[in-house]
């Protein structure tokens, strides 16, 4: 289904969220209030549904304006961004990066990429959302983000995945604990020791979870939190071990820390670059993905 719009379309819309008047808008955009609201009706046309909830003293969004939102802001952002780059007169490439990525991936990983990029793009901008699995899938969805840095597991057709990298999950522990003395941990020597495990939201605890239920095996844990660097704080006050993806553990010698591969079975979550199959990269994410891919098989 073609969606039958102009920008000046979008623009309407957002001003008038934006500005919660009609009115406002109109004035705002230097066109008559009622040309404003042809606009309006023009999109909700294009869309199949009202946008704006309409009173005498209010406006705001519908459910299905409030869904449409973060694509328009992106859209109209990019598009004000090409046309500046063309009256640059195309001697700096600029742009706008707009994506979503797991947060163990942003932080260790992530940067070394932007680096490398930047040197070569040093007028492209990036907008980085470090959100849950779940949420980044949701963005890249709706159109939020252009492609998302995330876990692979998810069955939506709509969306494609490229693996990057297997991260498998180990033992955090403190160097004076009694399991630091193995090599290798199995799954049922943590019992008898507080466990500290993220929370069910978490796209790592499902898929931990799913893992460890085909071997008839489950997580008896003392302490749940909302995210992983809260385990690793509580792992290194003593008060428990945690099993977390080994990306989310200090890479470097630590001080206090160290962690333990656990087997029968090894659990890994496999971490890509998830995009919608329907929507085209702008050249600027097209060259960010190809930056990602060259710096990843390094």
């Amino acid at each position: 289904m073609s969606i039958n719009c102009e920008i000046f379309d979008l623009r309407a819309f957002q001003a008038v969220v934006d500005l919660e008047s009609f009115h406002r808008a109109a004035e705002a955009l230097h066109i008559s209030q009622p040309a404003l609201t042809r606009r309006i009706q023009k999109l909700e046309q294009s869309i199949g549904a009202p946008l704006l909830d309409r009173t005498t003293r209010h406006v705001a969004p519908t459910a299905t304006g409030q869904e449409l939102l973060p694509l328009v802001r992106r859209m109209l952002e990019e598009f004000d961004g090409s046309l500046f780059a063309l009256k640059e007169g195309g001697s700096q490439r600029r742009g706008l990066i707009t994506m979503a990525c797991v947060p163990t991936a942003a932080f260790y990983f992530l940067p070394t990429v932007i680096k490398t990029f930047g040197n070569d793009y040093p007028h492209i901008r990036l907008r980085i959302r470090d959100l849950t699995a779940n949420e980044g899938l949701q963005a890249v969805a709706r159109g939020e983000v252009e492609f998302g840095i995330n876990l692979m597991g998810n069955s939506d057709p709509d969306l494609s995945f490229e693996p990057l990298i297997d991260d498998p999950f180990v033992l955090a522990i403190r160097k004076d604990h009694p399991l630091a003395d193995f090599d290798q941990i199995h799954w049922r020597q943590l019992d008898g020791y507080p466990l500290v495990v993220v929370d069910r939201s978490s796209g790592n605890r499902a898929l931990l979870d799913g893992a460890l239920a085909k071997h008839n095996l489950r997580l008896n844990w003392f302490y749940e939190v909302t995210h992983l660097n809260t385990s690793l704080g509580l792992v290194e006050a003593g008060l428990g071990i945690s099993v977390l993806p080994r990306l989310a553990t200090p890479q470097e010698e630590h001080p206090y820390l160290v962690t333990r591969p656990i087997i029968d079975p090894v659990v890994t979550r496999t971490i890509g670059i998830v995009r919608r199959r329907s929507a085209p990269l702008s050249p600027a994410a097209e060259k960010f993905i190809e930056v990602l891919l060259n710096v990843w098989k390094r």
